[in-house]
């Protein structure tokens, strides 16, 4: 007995079988995850040092080396990029596609751990390791600005009450502060007075270790109680900081008001950032790789909500940019897609059946075939996403293929004379390899997809898998449900024709003549099959040489980046200049702009004092005339006029393997040593600057940053 006819037989047990999965299909459903593309970002992990005072060669010498060749030594990593800048050292680890996030994690942390003793005792802080590119871009950022308070205290709050709280956010790897001035209390030393009583820096930062400091003090114990010791030595206010005692002798008492003045400042003057002019500061969260992104907004916004709710009097919060947005339409616009394919089916299947009864009992196959397919994805840890609906809308035509093939048949079988028993056994049966061969067939062309290697395997994986499984699940259906319907709700005997089908049967019957009539014709020139078959595949090779290339097209996602990069040498004042002129620019030529988040000087990431970033945000698409790709070519444009610094404009891939921002296309140089690299690259960036395909050319190593040597009189 056939599946088939077994299905024909045992009504019940067919629908149950069918609502069984379309119950795990459902179920799977809801444990998905919704996301713009499969999750294709390499585990990536960030060590970052901080060593003040060193100049670059120092930390690259004493702190990135070091960590580099203990890094080196981890199994599947493919690449490790570092960046050594005056005080501070970054080290990019990226594994391969299949190494878990965790483990990389967990493995980085320990070498890190091991080569910690062979650095400088001296570094501010042992390196942090996070899980993240140092130079991820943010998926969201926000803004907190006031017109009563300074830019020190919306960076405390920023940092222990915001970032704190996002950070919990699953997901999240970590909160960077844009345009941060942390509170420090500054010494401001006179040397004419330091030196006028004998004394040097060296004996102040002496007096300052000592005095500032707070001891464990025991405790007191009496017979009846017991009171814990607490002595108070750190110092708080600027007050306490001008009273410490340099030196005391011959009854003479030196503080540090006598030499100097303590002032409670920001502890790095040289970052800011502005909108238009208005210092702010902005926090933008950075994702942990392959995390949900939609899932990580939404917990962003509730937290969001609660933040506004709980803001003290005279703070205000702003979303600046979401780049979420795009990924929740774009999902949106691929689920209207298969509503509309799923009516057009409709339609294309009643104008030929001309028959709703007899319609929609192969369009039962699009429902159950597709919603299994959703537990087939959960059982493959896939996701919602773009290619995965779009999966979906292909399988939407392929899996109503053996439903109308099987109802037809059937149908025919009914015309015939049979009974629709009868007819749906035999109808069934005649056609039921027929139908296994053509689902495997198709089911043959995507899932070997599964096999691909590297970042197009990882892309299209859940593509292949999900159209591949929907054509077999529907092949069940066709082959169960289909057979059963037509059995028990078909009418025996002569079918009753409706007007519709009178008044266009004509039209079918003449459209089947013409196609005998002109398949007899070309049969007598049988040669020119051969010929048309030559034709195509010349023009698929003629085609495929003439179109462009790319891995996807730019997406208009309202959002363009501008990153500036003077000379070497230059100093904060410099650069604040010229982000100056950079924003008068983009204020008065960019009338699409919604808010633009100028910083100079960032200090996170690879960034160095001598660069400045901006976060430009524009309004929807449907609000203005321009596209992102002409502002950005705008911008491109009118940046080349400046010479005081060079500015590289770019737009975010559609689908990228991480979300490192930079240039679109990077080289990378290797020699033996740096004398070597010193020696090649002004030839190789020279010859670059020749090809006029390139509009911008940079270089992350720089030989030219200005110094002085001091060379120490030992004798």
């Amino acid at each position: 007995m056939s599946l088939s006819t077994l299905s024909i037989k045992r009504p019940v047990l067919t629908i149950v079988m069918n609502l069984m999965i379309i119950l795990f299909g459902i179920i799977g459903y809801t444990f998905l995850g919704i996301r713009e593309f499969p999750s294709i970002d390499p585990a990536q992990i960030s060590v970052r040092t901080n060593y003040a005072g060193a100049n670059a060669d120092i930390i690259e010498s004493q702190i990135t080396e070091p960590l580099e060749k203990a890094i080196n030594s981890i199994d599947g990593i493919r690449n490790i990029s570092s960046s050594s800048n005056q005080g501070s050292s970054n080290i990019n680890i990226e594994f391969n596609l299949g190494k878990n996030l965790e483990e990389a994690a967990n493995d980085v942390r320990d070498k890190v751990s091991q080569a910690q003793r062979s650095l400088p005792q001296d570094i501010d802080a042992p390196p942090v390791v996070s899980k993240a590119d140092a130079d991820s871009e943010p998926i969201i950022t926000m803004t907190i600005q006031s017109s009563t308070k300074n830019v020190l205290e919306l960076s405390d709050y920023a940092e222990n009450v915001i970032a704190q709280r996002l950070q919990t956010i699953p997901g999240v790897s970590s909160v960077q502060i844009w345009g941060q001035k942390k509170f420090a209390m500054r010494l401001w030393i006179d040397p004419i007075k330091l030196a006028s009583y004998g004394l040097t820096v060296l004996d102040v930062r002496t007096a300052l270790t000592t005095q500032n400091v707070e001891l464990p003090s025991g405790k007191l114990t009496g017979q009846n109680t017991e009171l814990a010791i607490k002595t108070i030595g750190n110092l708080a206010s600027e007050e306490e900081f001008n009273n410490i005692i340099i030196r005391s002798d011959n009854n003479r008492i030196i503080r540090f008001s006598d030499v100097g003045k303590a002032a409670l400042e920001a502890e790095n003057f040289e970052t800011k950032m502005s909108d238009s002019g208005f210092p702010m500061v902005s926090l933008a969260v950075i994702p942990q790789p392959g995390t949900n992104y939609l899932e990580i907004a939404e917990q962003f916004y509730k937290e969001y909500d609660r933040l506004e709710n709980d803001l003290p009097e005279g703070f205000e919060l702003n979303i600046a940019i979401d780049n979420t947005l795009f990924v929740k339409k774009a999902v949106l616009e691929v689920v209207e897609t298969l509503i509309i394919a799923i009516i057009l089916v409709v339609l294309i299947i009643y104008l030929f059946f001309r028959n709703w009864s007899i319609a929609f009992r192969p369009l039962i196959d699009i429902p159950v075939s597709l919603i299994a397919t959703f537990f087939i994805m959960y059982l493959c840890g896939f996701s919602i996403n773009v290619l995965t609906l779009l999966a979906i809308v292909l399988a939407t035509g392929l899996v109503v293929d053996d439903g109308i093939v099987v109802t037809e048949n059937i149908f025919k079988k009914v015309e015939e004379g049979m009974s629709p028993i009868q007819a749906a056994i035999k109808g069934s049966n005649e056609i039921f390899f027929a139908v296994i061969s053509i689902s495997i067939t198709l089911a043959a062309v995507f899932l070997p997809v599964i096999f691909l290697e590297g970042f197009v395997g990882r892309l299209f994986r859940e593509f292949g898998v999900v159209i591949g499984a929907a054509v077999l699940i529907s092949a069940f259906v066709s082959l169960t449900l289909t057979p059963m319907l037509n059995a028990y709700l078909m009418k025996s005997g002569e079918q009753k024709h409706s007007k519709f089908y009178l008044k266009t049967e004509k039209y079918f019957e003449m459209m089947n003549k013409e196609y005998a009539s002109s398949l007899k014709g070309f049969l007598k020139y049988k040669w020119l099959s051969f010929a048309t078959v030559l034709a195509c595949f010349g023009m698929i090779y003629l085609f495929f040489q003439l179109l462009p290339k790319e891995t996807a097209p730019y997406e208009d996602r309202s959002y363009v980046s501008l990153r500036a990069t003077a000379p070497e040498g230059v100093s904060y004042d410099y650069m604040d200049r010229f982000m100056t002129e950079l924003t008068m620019l983009i204020n008065d030529s960019v009338p699409e702009k919604k808010v633009s988040l100028v910083i100079t000087s960032p200090g996170f990431g690879s960034a160095s004092s001598n660069s400045g970033m901006v976060r430009l945000g524009l309004v929807q698409p449907n609000e203005r005339e321009k596209s992102q790709g002409e502002i950005a070519d705008d911008l491109s444009r009118w940046t080349r006029q400046f010479s005081e610094a060079r500015v590289a404009v770019s737009q975010q891939p559609t689908i990228s393997v991480n979300r490192r921002g930079g240039l679109p296309i990077q080289y990378i140089i290797q020699a033996p040593n740096f004398q070597k690299l010193e020696e090649k690259i002004p030839e190789f960036m020279e010859e670059l600057g020749k090809d006029p395909t390139f509009s911008i050319t940079d270089v992350n190593l720089k030989f030219n940053k200005p110094e002085v040597y001091v060379t120490i009189d030992r004798e």
